[in-house]
């Protein structure tokens, strides 16, 4: 558990339902109007990521943006977050609501940020940009599938949005992909991916009793109906392959977003995957436990995934350059290569230091893409699939990255689908 959670440590120190709408919203959601040159925001899903990185950061943000209402299921923290708001704006006005269709009704928001487990992600996001609003959403998909619908409908309403990770702010990662696009390495040969383990535990399924402050039928949305127990819920849905894609999703979505990056194949993927591993069992969880995993790239990069200590490393003809640890210093297999300059002709890749949030709030008003726009998201996220698929077929697999099919395989294009939703929730309209 800790290595899962030692990313989060670091951030702290640092449409008819389809989507029927009300038509009358109640009082306490009619809060006071922010300035007309401020984006107005709602916040859905307000746990711990959702209030501690996120929500933190819009409210240092205030020269651009006004955050009015606040979402979750679970009432304590809609509450909290609600008193984190009041507190920063010295007033009460913030809005607040366990149905994050009442925020996607107010014609006074102009954009969401969505803080839920990852089952929620997709089909909030194309309900949102279908109301208009433009989008910043956790990472990642649930399916291979979901994601080509999530770019089809944020294309098709003209929405902005923003696959919500900090990676490509941060300095580190920024460098090595630079270093690595201009040659300083010579011609990449190989990636090493290492992601965190999982806990240890295998998780508790005996039902419990549903906390009087939670919607559970609202939590689980269009997953299959289950029992309530603590294990099942907030961190640790993350475990369960009907809410999560497990720590290789969970964790994925950030390093292989700079590998791909890096390796300017960022709107692509990978041509042929394998690995081996073990999943849990015996217990509530059921995602993978342990993996070593594959990925070969058409231009001869082979890159690896295996479990550790949070790193990544690019190695070339010429030397290698990566780091240690979540955010772990730059290193190189030489000063030259770790201290190199670039010139002002050479490739320089889109960042914002001001963070995703920041970047996202700019692209709004200018209506330009985000520093990691859907579509980018988008394959991020499959990498994170295909290494699953994968792993619980037990084989190699051909991937076309063009078609965005497996070559020859049926059942793993069945496990790259839309997986069925529980009524009333669609992607349909």
């Amino acid at each position: 558990m800790k290595a899962c959670l030692s990313r989060r440590a670091f951030l702290k120190s640092g449409a008819a339902t389809a989507l029927v709408l009300p038509q009358i919203l109640p009082a306490r959601l009619r809060g006071a109007a922010a300035p007309s040159n401020l984006i107005t925001v709602g916040f859905i899903g307000t746990g711990e990521h959702g209030t501690g990185w996120n929500l933190r950061r819009y409210l240092e943000l205030r020269e651009l943006c006004r955050v009015l209402v606040v979402c979750d299921v679970d009432g304590a923290r809609m509450r909290r977050a609600k008193e984190i708001v009041d507190e920063q704006y010295q007033n009460r006005d913030c809005a607040l609501t366990k149905d994050f269709r009442e925020v996607l009704a107010r014609k006074d928001i102009d954009a969401v940020m969505i803080s839920t487990p990852d089952h929620w992600h997709t089909l909030m996001s194309v309900l949102a940009v279908r109301a208009g609003k433009d989008v910043q959403c956790e990472k990642p998909t649930l399916s291979i599938d979901e994601g080509k619908i999530l770019i089809r409908e944020v294309r098709r309403h003209h929405r902005v949005f923003q696959t919500s990770t900090e990676d490509r702010s941060i300095p580190v990662y920024h460098r090595m992909a630079e270093l690595v696009r201009n040659g300083r390495i010579g011609r990449v040969q190989r990636v090493e991916v290492i992601l965190p383990r999982q806990p240890n535990v295998p998780g508790d399924p005996t039902p419990q009793p549903v906390p009087p402050d939670l919607d559970w039928e609202m939590w689980l949305g269009p997953a299959p109906f289950a029992p309530y127990t603590r294990d099942r819920v907030h961190f640790n849905f993350r475990w369960i392959e009907d809410y999560s894609g497990g720590i290789i999703c969970d964790w994925g979505t950030h390093l292989f977003d700079t590998a791909q990056w890096a390796l300017d194949v960022e709107r692509s993927g990978p041509v042929e995957i394998e690995g081996t591993g073990t999943f849990w069992s015996g217990g509530l969880y059921n995602t993978v436990k342990d993996y070593d995993v594959t990925f070969r790239y058409a231009n001869g990069v082979v890159m690896t995934c295996r479990p550790g200590n949070p790193s990544i490393r690019f190695i070339g003809t010429d030397g290698w350059v990566g780091n240690t640890g979540w955010r772990g210093e730059l290193e190189a297999s030489s000063d030259a290569i770790k201290n190199a300059r670039l010139g002002p002709d050479e490739i320089r890749l889109y960042t914002n230091p001001q963070g995703e949030h920041h970047d996202f709030l700019q692209c709004v008003k200018s209506r330009k893409d985000p520093y990691f726009p859907v579509d980018i998201g988008h394959r991020v996220s499959t990498v994170c699939h295909l290494a699953n698929i994968a792993l619980k077929l037990g084989r190699k697999l051909r991937w076309d990255p063009v078609k965005e099919e497996f070559l020859g395989d049926e059942t793993a294009n069945e496990l790259r689908k839309v997986r069925p939703m529980r009524p009333p929730w669609t992607l349909e309209g």
